[in-house]
């Protein structure tokens, strides 16, 4: 007798893209069989009217073991993260996997070694348009070959938020995710968002590195002002000669960071034609507050830690990415209060089978799910995540594609926060992180070290 099985639910095969009705045997933390047969359980779930899918993974996250923000993940479908991104992340890596095994944490966590907040900082970079000299530039390398042998999930970028970075600081991080045969995430350089040069930029250091390259949140960084739909026919080119380039996107063309980093600076501001009062306060004492001058003024001296969201694209942007077969979904997700923060924290995933499969049908289900399992497992090379199989890790996630939605607004028009609707059954590692649609505060993750 099995430990539990989901019975007479819609069962995804994401490797040949069908479903079936079948079930599911959980036993020890993996899938033991899927069966149209009867499996004796102790617990039997009633999955009919359900998909029962693998775990989603979230590609782009900086939860890094904050613990609502694990709530809020695992109440939409993830039960696998992968964090420090955008060059911001532990350098410690081998205290921070300890810390966090000891502790547990609700979903599964992989994590990279960021460049352009972390590396650069810890080598005596405090002007974030200067460039590393040579030493400095030797010095990160052997800060991230460390964090690297120490089980990094590979190298991430975030030239926004480093606008003095050097070609060399780039080719350097490049050169050893390749060599170590990881990924590069790269949230993009924004000089404006009229041009490309960021996109080239990148495509050809990952070229030179002979490297995987993935363009992180790629609508927030190329929507809005017309550049959408050729920064997608760059990407296509450089696939079309063989490159191994990937990119992630979310539900929003809305997006936020730290009122202060550069991406806020006045002269950004004014090189894009962006206005404040199409900014809201994401967090702390003014959120959902829209921003004027004097606003704006007060969180960059005062609240630099401070997220603000700026308002911008058009929805149709979300759906030109998300069609193409080589993007993935991803949150963008942080570690906000209750009450605070960005609607992706908690209703991405939801939007995307709410959105892009029933709604407009742009996907099927399968291959819907599928862009948030199978794709990114195999592109980060995680064994044992992604799929439904014997053997395969219990991570396990229960929909009901006809009712599945998000309820979570912008911070100006309700709770960024709020639950979605259609999630009743999520699995980690063999134990229910969501039951019932509750969620059962469980400490089941697994770090995930390479």
């Amino acid at each position: 007798m099995v430990d539990l099985v989901f019975t007479g639910g819609r069962v995804v095969d994401v490797r040949q893209r069908t479903s079936r009705i079948a079930n599911v045997a959980v036993e020890h933390g993996k899938i033991v069989d899927i069966s149209p047969n009867e499996l004796p359980a102790k617990r039997v779930v009633n999955a009919e009217g359900l998909v029962v899918a693998p775990g989603f993974i979230d590609v782009h996250g900086h939860l890094d073991g904050a613990d609502y923000a694990g709530r809020l993940s695992a109440m939409q479908g993830i039960t696998t993260t992968i964090g420090g991104n955008c060059g911001l992340s532990p350098l410690d890596m081998e205290e921070w996997f300890r810390s966090q095994q000891r502790q547990g944490y609700v979903i599964n966590q992989a994590e990279l070694v960021g460049h352009s907040f972390s590396l650069r900082r810890a080598v005596g970079i405090e002007d974030v348009n200067a460039k590393a000299t040579a030493a400095q530039v030797d010095q990160m390398v052997r800060m991230a070959r460390k964090a690297l042998d120490e089980g990094a999930a590979g190298v991430s970028l975030g030239l926004d938020y480093s606008p003095g970075c050097s070609l060399a600081e780039i080719d350097a991080m490049a050169a050893l995710a390749a060599e170590y045969g990881r990924v590069l995430p790269v949230h993009t350089r924004l000089f404006t968002q009229n041009d490309l040069y960021s996109l080239y930029e990148m495509l050809a250091a990952a070229k030179r590195s002979g490297g995987r390259l993935l363009l992180s949140h790629f609508v927030y960084q190329y929507s809005g002002f017309g550049t959408l739909r050729p920064a997608l026919d760059v990407v296509d080119a450089a696939r079309a000669k063989g490159m191994d380039v990937w990119v992630d996107s979310g539900m929003y063309t809305d997006w936020a960071t730290y009122a202060g980093t550069a991406t806020f600076d006045e002269q950004t501001i004014k090189d894009n034609s962006l206005r404040f009062g199409d900014m809201v306060a994401a967090t702390g004492k003014y959120t959902g507050t829209r921003l004027n001058r004097e606003l704006y003024e007060l969180l960059r001296r005062k609240y630099p830690d401070d997220s603000i969201i700026c308002y911008s694209g058009e929805p149709y942007e979300i759906y030109e990415v998300l069609k193409k077969p080589y993007a993935m979904m991803s949150t963008d997700a942080g570690a906000y209060a209750p009450g605070d923060g960005h609607p992706q924290i908690a209703g991405s995933y939801p939007r995307f089978l709410r959105k892009m499969v029933r709604e407009l049908g742009l996907l099927t289900l399968e291959e819907a799910v599928y862009r948030c399992t199978l794709l990114p497992a195999e592109t980060f090379q995680m064994p044992g995540k992604g799929v439904l199989e014997p053997g395969f890790d219990a991570d396990i996630l229960l929909f009901d594609p006809d009712t599945v939605r998000d309820n979570a607004k912008m911070p100006d028009k309700g709770e960024p926060d709020a639950a979605p609707d259609g999630m009743p059954y999520v699995m980690v590692n063999g134990v229910l992180a969501v039951d019932g649609g509750v969620f059962q505060n469980t400490r089941s993750g697994q770090i995930i070290r390479y």
